[in-house]
């Protein structure tokens, strides 16, 4: 009884420094929010808590991106990567199974040829009825238990068949939730790295236009500060759907806090820049609609609260502490074209960003192309175009 005891003890130790940290920090306490501030109580996770302790000594919080981003760094690829040991796992123990079973069909082959070539040798020492009689039972009686065998092993194989079918498509299951942000449901910045690279290797290769575009939601933070990060989840989630219904063939990512990026393979800056129109036009013209007061509203005085006739409407009708608000959505938007850059992930990613950060200058809600120097050749992006 003392272990449980303990390790209640020990455990109810670490969750009151996760909550502390939570309380301290004035953050929300989402599920995520507490798995990292646990994880980093237990200090079971070194390079999770350098990074938060570099992020808080830098700038004194942790923002919702920030733990996000520590959140998928170091817990969720962990969670996928037990996964993955766990199906691989599962794997190897339906092979070596089905080895096992492979292993005794050739001991039952072996041994049934060994049958056979006895049955030969009696049957030509055998004259009379009654001994080829008994050669013929022993016959029959070994041929059936090899078919019996025989059968037992098909019905193993088949079941193995299926059983590893399901683990590859537990696999891929795993593949995708690693690929996938779990809030917009957009593909993530590894799956950005990893698409980013191929498609400029693709468009070396077939000397086509590639663009990267690169936003993200115009002060993003006032609708954390004023309705609270569930309304910033929102937002995020409205954004991340129009951007999943761009035209133009745009495969889009979500890279980290409110800012989401857009592959356009074999279109040119120019080109792309239509649907990228229309894809602002649509964020702006969105109805989205607050179902919560914001939070920097000033309570209601004493002297208007005291009043009972007053005081006991506004506790029970929910239209009123839920009312409406219309909150205006923009985004701004940088893109660069790989044609015109040299074609490295670093230097289009940079060109991109840069733009991004000119749109914002520039007064938001735009969208703002990258330099085209002149040095660089703009001839397939043309042809393409």
């Amino acid at each position: 009884m003392s272990e449980p005891a303990g390790e209640h003890e020990r455990t109810m130790a670490f969750a009151e420094i996760a909550f502390g940290q939570i309380k301290a920090l004035h953050q929300p306490a989402t599920p995520r929010n507490y798995e990292v501030w646990y994880t980093y109580a237990t200090g079971y996770n070194p390079s999770l808590n350098q990074m938060v302790n570099e992020t808080l000594a830098k700038n004194g919080t942790l923002t919702d991106a920030d733990l996000e981003q520590v959140y998928t760094t170091y817990i969720s690829a962990t969670r996928f990567s037990d996964k993955i040991d766990s199906v691989g796992t599962r794997v190897m123990d339906e092979i070596n199974q089905v080895m096992a079973m492979m292993d005794a069909a050739v001991g039952s082959a072996s041994s049934y040829t060994e049958s056979l070539t006895d049955v030969t040798d009696k049957l030509g020492s055998s004259k009379d009825r009654e001994g080829l009689r008994a050669i013929v039972e022993s016959l029959v009686a070994t041929a059936n238990e090899m078919k019996q065998n025989n059968h037992a092993l098909e019905q193993r194989l088949h079941a193995s068949k299926e059983e590893i079918n399901q683990l590859q498509e537990n696999l891929e299951v795993v593949r995708t939730e690693s690929l996938t942000d779990p809030l917009t449901s957009l593909s993530n910045r590894k799956h950005f790295d990893e698409s980013l690279a191929q498609a400029i290797a693709e468009s070396a290769e077939r000397s086509e236009p590639l663009s990267l575009v690169m936003t993200d939601i115009d002060h993003f933070k006032n609708f954390n500060d004023t309705y609270g990060h569930e309304t910033g989840d929102q937002v995020l989630r409205m954004v991340a759907s129009q951007l999943g219904r761009v035209t133009g063939g745009g495969q889009a990512f979500r890279i980290g806090g409110e800012e989401f990026c857009i592959l356009f393979r074999g279109k040119t800056a120019t080109v792309t820049r239509e649907h990228l129109e229309l894809l602002r036009q649509s964020v702006e013209t969105s109805d989205f609609r607050v179902r919560a007061a914001p939070q920097q509203t000033a309570p209601a005085s004493p002297e208007r609260r005291r009043p009972p006739r007053r005081k006991t409407p506004r506790l029970k009708r929910p239209s009123v502490s839920g009312l409406s608000h219309d909150v205006h959505v923009t985004i701004s938007i940088g893109v660069a074209e790989a044609t015109l850059l040299a074609r490295e992930a670093d230097a289009i990613v940079r060109a991109a960003d840069k733009a991004l950060y000119r749109a914002k200058q520039s007064g938001r809600n735009r969208v703002e192309l990258a330099g085209t120097p002149r040095s660089r050749s703009s001839r397939p992006g043309r042809q393409i175009a």
